[in-house]
């Protein structure tokens, strides 16, 4: 008997859960795109983007995923012929750096795997080996949304001075702004992407860029530029349309006022940011109990390497278990799992044994540890091994807050 009757989870990393005030302030009739209340709120939208990233930056506002953004900084930052430093850690970092090579750009690719971190050690190495200093910019990806792996931004930014090296750093953000902690400014960052469905708690359909003084700069010359992907009319626009290349996305903007609200005004950042680290230690606590008695493993093994928004794992349990639990958690209980990404060779039985399971945004104690109980009533019905007290490990970690 199916249970999935009532509202339904998507417990995948992006679109996040919505908060119900975010889609009752979209709500709304549509206003003046030419003047008055819409310019004031686009400013304040801009500091408070700002003040989401700890950054003292310029900031630019594209209708688009990330995706878009990502081409959005290679157009701004890359001149055709360039040369970038990839800084691969999963299916994401992996994209980042074709779409790049796609559009021109020489790439120079370090792959770290799926299941580590950047090593700052080889970054510096293969900036110093760069002597005549072509490196134009050096690629990484904070927490990729496949691996889950949560990369040492500081540390990169550390290497490449080491190096005494001037590229720029560009980080995407997409899996991790508004989940894990990030510092434009005290890390180093040049250029930093987001985008509204994940953290943010907006529905799909804004990108974000941050740039700081030394990109902009250095974009001046770049002549991947096209009319609509130039960030500088974005990021000093003399009439109100240029913020957005024409039209203003004006109920995405109404939903983004009110979530940046709730994380700075109301919730905090740093609270925000203890939420989701123990969310996730739940959802890890969970995985560590059902693997003493299964095939089950989490991606990433150390935990300090593991972003705290999305946790990438295996379930085998007699092949393609990952794919048998997110069927019935769906069909029979109303949750959605993610799906795995980049873990295998596609069209391999093994791309059926993994999942991702996503704790980002706007969520709460109850959501973690309901979605958790659901996989394991999974695990029991389709008799997949799993170690016993999954989900009171979970509720431990939440109960010690």
């Amino acid at each position: 008997m199916s249970l999935a009757q009532g509202r339904p989870y998507l417990a995948i990393p992006g679109p996040s859960a919505m908060p119900d005030r975010v889609l009752a302030a979209m709500h709304r009739a549509a206003p003046n795109i030419y003047e008055g209340d819409i310019v004031t709120m686009t400013r304040g939208i801009i500091a408070d983007l700002r003040r989401v990233a700890l950054s003292s930056s310029h900031v630019a506002i594209y209708i688009s995923n990330g995706h878009g953004v990502w081409e959005a900084a290679i157009a701004n930052l890359f001149s055709r012929g360039d040369r970038a430093l990839s800084l691969a850690t999963g299916r994401f970092g992996i994209n980042w750096a074709l779409h790049a090579g796609a559009m021109g750009v020489e790439v120079e690719t370090l792959d770290f795997g799926l299941k580590a971190p950047v090593d700052p050690a080889r970054v510096e190495a293969a900036l110093r080996a760069d002597t005549a200093q072509k490196i134009k910019v050096v690629l990484l990806t904070h927490v990729d949304t496949a691996t889950s792996v949560r990369n040492d931004v500081a540390a990169v930014r550390a290497a490449i001075d080491a190096a005494g090296h001037p590229a720029l750093l560009a980080v995407d953000c997409i899996a991790s702004l508004g989940c894990d902690a990030f510092r434009f400014d005290d890390w180093g960052v040049d250029v930093m992407v987001a985008a509204s469905q994940k953290g943010l708690m907006v529905p799909p359909g804004l990108g974000f860029v941050w740039v700081s003084d030394k990109a902009l700069e250095a974009s001046r010359t770049s002549d991947l530029k096209t009319p609509y992907w130039d960030w500088a009319p974005r990021l000093n626009p003399e009439h109100y349309y240029e913020y957005f290349a024409g039209t203003a996305p004006t109920h995405h903007l109404f939903g983004l006022v009110e979530s940046l609200k709730m994380l700075l005004d109301e919730e905090g950042l740093a609270h925000v940011w203890a939420r989701h680290a123990t969310l996730a230690r739940a959802v890890w606590a969970a995985f560590d109990a059902w693997g003493q008695g299964g095939e089950i493993t989490m991606n990433i093994a150390d935990p300090a390497q593991r972003g705290h928004s999305v946790t990438a794992a295996r379930i085998g349990g007699g092949g393609g278990g990952a794919a048998r639990l997110r069927s019935w958690c769906e069909e029979e209980a109303g949750l959605t799992l993610g799906i795995g990404l980049g873990m295998a060779e596609p069209g391999t039985p093994e791309v059926a044994n993994y999942l991702r399971i996503a704790h980002m945004g706007h969520v709460n104690a109850h959501m973690t540890l309901g979605a958790l109980g659901v996989m394991e009533a999974g695990m029991i019905a389709l008799g997949i091994p799993h170690g016993a007290g999954g989900v009171a490990a979970a509720a431990a970690v939440c109960a010690q807050g």
